[in-house]
């Protein structure tokens, strides 16, 4: 964690009807900086796999320029607890206070933009993470593994091993993690019906 400093919260989800409690707080950076206002600049262009740009609101991430400020070393994973729509609404909602680079949609793989890259996405509960990371969001719930399809696992894994090209990250365990492997987070996502040896085994056989 950066010290005094006060972070904005990690999202609250619906499962339901019961809302699952927010994470520890995060501040961004530069939320009043010009180049942070939202629809302004086209994501950067990634070689592999092609995604769709659908912006988070600004209030919502920091504006940044990684990996010149901030090293990137790592991939988190996450499960929305959500429906893919209402994940969208939600990033694009400013009084949200979370985001993710990335949501994967279960039924078809379809790979959603969010925030650049360079920006730090507040998906973790930590903002140290936040800063080293980049954040996937996959539609579904921890406890029904229905939503994790093959169709999700594929291009997730395809986005995963594309980032960690791009950055020089280690294909592994200690890099790409799940949600619930952060220090100081209350969250249990991906959930223990998500397949990690699987996963794995697509992003370390992804070209």
């Amino acid at each position: 964690m950066e010290p005094d400093r006060q972070h904005p919260a990690r999202r609250r989800l619906l499962t339901g009807a019961a809302a699952l409690a927010a994470a520890a707080a995060l501040t961004p950076l530069a939320a009043t900086s010009a180049r942070a206002t939202s629809g302004t600049r086209t994501p950067r262009a990634t070689a592999y796999p092609p995604t769709h740009w659908n912006p988070a609101n600004a209030a919502n991430y920091t504006a940044a320029d990684r990996p010149t400020e901030y090293p990137v070393d790592m991939v988190v994973v996450h499960v929305t607890q959500e429906t893919y729509a209402d994940t969208i609404k939600l990033f694009q909602d400013p009084t949200h206070k979370a985001t993710a680079h990335y949501v994967v949609r279960s039924s078809d793989g379809y790979l959603a933009s969010c925030v650049r890259e360079h920006d730090v996405a507040w998906h973790a509960g930590n903002w140290d993470y936040n800063t080293r990371s980049i954040g996937i969001e996959h539609e579904g719930w921890v406890d029904d593994p229905a939503w994790f399809t093959d169709a999700l696992y594929q291009h997730s894994a395809r986005l995963t091993a594309a980032v960690c090209d791009r950055y020089g990250i280690p294909k592994d365990r200690t890099h790409i993690i799940g949600h619930v492997e952060v220090p100081g987070t209350d969250h249990t996502d991906p959930g223990q019906y998500w397949d990690w040896a699987r996963y794995m085994q697509l992003v370390t056989g992804a070209s």
